[in-house]
């Protein structure tokens, strides 16, 4: 068995793999929500142009940057988040930040508290839960930390971001390709500072078919509440318009609405057979509204996320 199974977090592949992407997603808001910048740190591996790279997302601006480097300027370690592309380092517990491009330069190194990981057991290692362990899907995901503090800073073109005091949020994917078509939000800014939501949905090929599965959590007073695939969750409605997306979950012990307000989008690289190759839109401004209702429809909780994350591949929406 591939005991990296259990730690979805640390890089999954090689670099002899001739069709594959891993990447990074780290997220930082700064305390009075007027800074959202995301890092994206990666590998892609294909034959004809394999390399690794940083992408990164100014989310107030929608603003993005693909900074390609060589393939052996990527390091790794195998037992805990430590990925080195050229002079700019990503853990868990810190990112230093050195990136010199002829558009771009970043300095600075921003520093994490207070992390919440994803629970894991042994026929759960992460929030695929037992499709951890099913072979042939052509993208895993993972969550490294649902929530943590930031303390320090960086410097963007010569203007300086203080990001002290405010909040960071880490996942990942890897495979060949992603899908075809999803739908994924999140966000951990809401007025009850623990709090901290993701959801993603897909259309899933395997093995000559498909099925549309879908992974998602809602962390709040200090527990996990799992609506996904599987565990048999459903998705009991969702639907979509130019301003905004709403669906509707549903597990054994409770009912999650949310409301997601569409706001502004900028342009990422996304991996087809491990080449950076299909360009989406990302958002990292949106708002999210959720309602949580018990068995008997009372209402729980109510909350909005600002600076949530939104990527939006349309024809998602043609299977519900």
């Amino acid at each position: 068995m591939n005991f990296r199974i259990y730690k979805p977090e640390v890089f999954q592949g090689n670099l002899k793999n001739k069709r594959y992407f891993e990447g990074w997603y780290f997220k930082h808001v700064s305390s009075d929500l007027k800074e959202v910048w995301s890092f994206i740190p990666g590998i892609s591996i294909n034959e004809k142009d394999p390399h690794s790279f940083i992408q990164v997302i100014n989310g107030t601006t929608g603003q993005s940057n693909y900074i390609n480097y060589p393939l052996e300027s990527f390091s790794w370690d195998t037992n805990k988040v430590f990925i080195k592309i050229g002079n700019s380092v990503f853990t868990d517990n810190y990112i230093d930040l050195n990136i010199d491009n002829k558009n771009l330069n970043i300095k600075g190194q921003l520093e994490y508290s207070n992390r919440i990981s994803y629970p894991k057991s042994l026929f759960s290692p992460g929030i695929m839960g037992w499709y951890s362990f099913v072979p042939y899907m052509e993208c895993k995901h993972g969550i490294i930390s649902v929530n943590h503090s930031l303390s320090g800073s960086i410097n963007v073109n010569d203007t300086v971001i203080n990001f002290t005091g405010g909040k960071g949020y880490i996942e990942k994917d890897w495979g060949t390709s992603f899908p075809e078509a999803w739908l994924w939000i999140q966000t951990n800014n809401f007025s009850n500072k623990e709090t901290s939501l993701t959801f993603s949905v897909a259309k899933i090929p395997w093995r000559g078919k498909f099925f549309i599965g879908f992974i998602s959590f809602l962390y709040f007073d200090n527990k996990f509440l799992i609506y996904s695939t599987y565990n048999n969750s459903k998705i009991s409605g969702i639907s979509h318009d130019e301003n905004s997306v709403t669906l509707s979950l549903v597990n054994k012990k409770s009912t999650l609405k949310i409301v997601v307000r569409k706001n502004t989008f900028g342009e990422l690289m996304a991996p087809v057979s491990g080449d950076m190759s299909r360009r989406i839109k990302e958002s990292i401004d949106s708002d999210v509204h959720l309602n949580l209702y018990d068995k008997k429809n009372n209402l729980i909780y109510s909350d909005t996320g600002k600076r949530a994350g939104l990527e939006i591949i349309d024809k998602i929406f043609e299977y519900f």
